[in-house]
């Protein structure tokens, strides 16, 4: 066994053991709550609950199972995710070109890159709803500010990476700008624009998630925040949870798949 594959190995186990030690706390933890007055069903059910409620032909609102309430509503909370996360991420590429190439525009918008980063997403809602006066734009759009920045940082981070003289041998063999961003600047950079896409395709459905707790209508949020009102049964609450865990680390692995198929220093590692 190579060290490549002990290394994998023993990633894997740490991973199984983390999960073994999770679901353990859980049971623990439910199992405690179940012996006091309050309902586990209410608090903290047991992981065989859950599971038993994605598979129950029992309604619990609006003649739709707990299952059905979390998949329609899930559509609408990954698709406006989805378009943020594509607007983003192309306001993103070429918001990282333009500061590269100017360095004036470097210079006069990165700081309000940061600015707007730096405010919380719950209070950036009202703003962004009041402008566009529409709750499913406004979660777009929230999800395209979240996107941009990770990929327009890394973005350019990637294109100041490429060292000074790669660009001497660009200007001896007369290479137009095209040239230099095509052949050297973008293909360097892949790696690092990736980096930033695996953080925001993640940010990207938790931000409209946490936005459709704060605006209401349709979506996961909502869902949640009902399910903790009980204004529906609490397996709804628990189902989004562990739904949108699931989603963020299938976006993340997503883009990891992405970058082995688009990236060509691990193109190389994968002849080899």
């Amino acid at each position: 066994m190579t060290k490549l594959q002990k290394k994998k190995l023993t990633d894997k186990l740490v991973i199984l053991v983390w999960i073994i030690g999770l679901i353990v706390i859980w049971e623990i933890g439910a199992s405690i709550v179940e012996t006091t007055k309050r309902s586990p069903q209410n608090v903290l059910p047991h992981l065989s609950q859950i599971v038993e409620s994605v598979f129950s032909s029992k309604p619990v609102s609006n003649k739709q199972t707990a299952w059905q309430i979390v998949t329609s509503n899930a559509t609408i909370t990954l698709l406006r995710a989805g378009t943020g996360f594509l607007i983003g991420t192309l306001i993103g590429f070429i918001l990282a070109l333009a500061m590269n190439f100017f360095k004036l525009v470097e210079k006069a918008v990165f700081p309000y890159l940061m600015m707007i980063q730096m405010i919380p997403i719950l209070g950036m809602a009202p703003i962004v709803l009041a402008i566009t006066q529409d709750i499913d734009k406004s979660r777009i759009v929230i999800s395209a500010i979240l996107t941009f920045y990770p990929v327009a940082t890394n973005m350019l981070d990637g294109l100041k990476s490429v060292e000074k003289e790669k660009y001497d041998l660009m200007h001896s063999l007369a290479a137009s700008n095209w040239h230099i961003y095509t052949k050297l600047l973008l293909p360097t950079s892949i790696p690092y624009i990736f980096s930033g896409l695996k953080i925001a395709a993640p940010m990207a459905i938790t931000a409209s998630i946490l936005v459709d707790t704060l605006q209401g209508g349709a979506g996961l949020g909502t869902m949640l925040s009902q399910s903790l009102k009980h204004a529906m049964s609490i397996y709804v609450f628990w189902q989004i949870v562990f739904f949108s865990a699931f989603i963020g680390i299938l976006s993340y692995k997503l883009m990891s798949f992405a970058e082995k198929m688009f990236s060509p220093h691990e193109k190389a590692k994968g002849s080899r």
